[in-house]
């Protein structure tokens, strides 16, 4: 509360932790006005830079009337403020209800929305944010996990196993695209429904990547599903921005990448007390024998026939 007191704001003393776990975010109660969102990043993954890319990219998509949740800015318009060893940033509270993908019209709308996001995000590109790529997401997190963390009993197979899942990876992901500034964590708990709109919130996985990093992650169900809701998505998507039929492929490469950086993930910060608490099912025998079996689907994935725009 501190920090935000120091903002020029009064706290009404109510405060309630957000689940979060790669940052600490907090709900704020403030005297006489709606609560404000402190946004504490966590030490050393963010540098001052990639944060305030990720703020600005915001506020380009702010100006163009697109409903995303941007950072507050003070009169000298700063957005990023530093606390003991956090950067911090507040956001407005913003409501809404969980986005029902089942239903084809809120796909069309979110299409729509997506691609108003990308006309801008192509505009320019990160210059301090990372990639994502097969190296960044992949092999690197391969590295991770097989010297430190995969049992040895289970290394061979996972040795074995993933060279074979990555090859296809980079194959997919080598196809010529078009790098963009995307949100990169476009799912739906990072999307809420409001006034029959998409609110987007927590740009903090955003990065470059292919335009349909963006997408994949709103398909659910058997094929046939994920094929009639893609459609729909691409429809709404092209009135604003053209969507690569080429991408397509990189569907599950990407949806691979996800998986190993995931686990990456866990195991990277395995030594904060909270992720053990939290995760006390991760680095166990079971875990990595699951891992592996999942990651046998995604290698018969990666040889089935991408979806199709019909």
């Amino acid at each position: 509360m501190d920090a935000v007191e120091e903002l020029g704001y009064l706290c009404d003393g109510v405060i309630f932790p957000l689940n979060s776990y790669e940052n600490r975010v907090y709900q704020v109660g403030i005297e006489e006005q709606p609560p404000l969102i402190a946004k504490f990043y966590r030490p050393h993954r963010w540098s001052e830079a990639q944060i305030l890319e990720e703020h600005a990219l915001c506020y380009e998509m702010e100006e163009y009337e697109l409903p995303v949740v941007a950072p507050w800015r003070d009169e000298s318009g700063r957005s990023l403020f530093q606390r003991g060893d956090f950067w911090f940033a507040l956001y407005p509270r913003r409501g809404g209800r969980a986005p029902e993908f089942d239903d084809l019209d809120n796909l069309l709308i979110l299409g729509r929305f997506l691609g108003r996001m990308h006309a801008i995000g192509a505009k320019m590109p990160f210059v301090h944010r990372p990639v994502l790529n097969s190296q960044t997401y992949g092999h690197a997190s391969v590295a991770l996990l097989r010297e430190d963390f995969i049992p040895r009993d289970l290394r061979p197979a996972y040795e074995t196993l993933s060279r074979d899942v990555l090859k296809l990876v980079d194959e997919a992901m080598a196809e010529s695209t078009t790098l963009i500034r995307v949100h990169g964590d476009c799912h739906a708990g990072n999307v809420l429904w409001r006034d029959n709109t998409p609110n987007f919130v927590d740009f903090d996985d955003a990065r470059m990547a292919p335009a349909v990093q963006d997408i994949w992650m709103l398909l659910s169900g058997d094929r046939d599903s994920q094929q009639r809701q893609l459609c729909e998505v691409v429809e709404g998507y092209n009135e604003f921005y053209d969507f690569h039929p080429r991408e397509l492929r990189q569907i599950e490469a990407l949806r691979t990448l996800r998986i190993m950086h995931y686990s990456a993930w866990l195991a990277r910060r395995w030594a904060d007390p909270a992720f053990p608490r939290a995760f006390p099912w991760f680095n166990t025998e079971r875990y990595w024998s699951e891992h592996i079996l999942e990651l046998r689907e995604q290698f018969a994935a990666l040889q089935e026939p991408s979806l199709r725009l019909l």
